[in-house]
């Protein structure tokens, strides 16, 4: 026969795993706080790129050229770091996406609080 478990320990048991959902849920929104951060550092280079092209009338390339490669330079560094940090929150949602699954599918108690 198996021994019941003690309702105490049962009920330390479901607080611990509402913890960890909750840790889960906040290291989440974190992520998408990153993912928002790396979407806004996107545009800021696509509309400096925008108002450099539409502006281009005004001025000879070459004649500003000393200042045009700093400035592309810096605009091709924001891209790679926006990019950067929007793929590698994705990277992290779905990981503790899965994790939440894995613990809703291992406590069925979790199901009623979590859809």
């Amino acid at each position: 026969m198996k021994p019941t478990p003690e309702p105490e320990h049962d009920e330390e048991l479901d607080n611990l795993i509402l913890n960890e959902v909750q840790l889960l849920l906040s290291e989440k929104r974190t992520s998408l706080s990153t993912l928002r951060t790396g979407i806004a550092m996107l545009a800021l280079p696509l509309t400096v790129m925008s108002v450099l092209i539409a502006t281009s009338r005004f001025y000879d390339a070459l004649k500003v050229m000393n200042l045009l490669i700093p400035l592309i330079a810096l605009i091709a560094g924001l891209v790679v770091l926006a990019v950067w940090l929007i793929f590698a929150a994705m990277r992290r949602l779905y990981r503790y996406d899965r994790h939440i699954l894995a613990l809703k599918r291992k406590h069925s108690k979790l199901a009623e609080f979590l859809d």
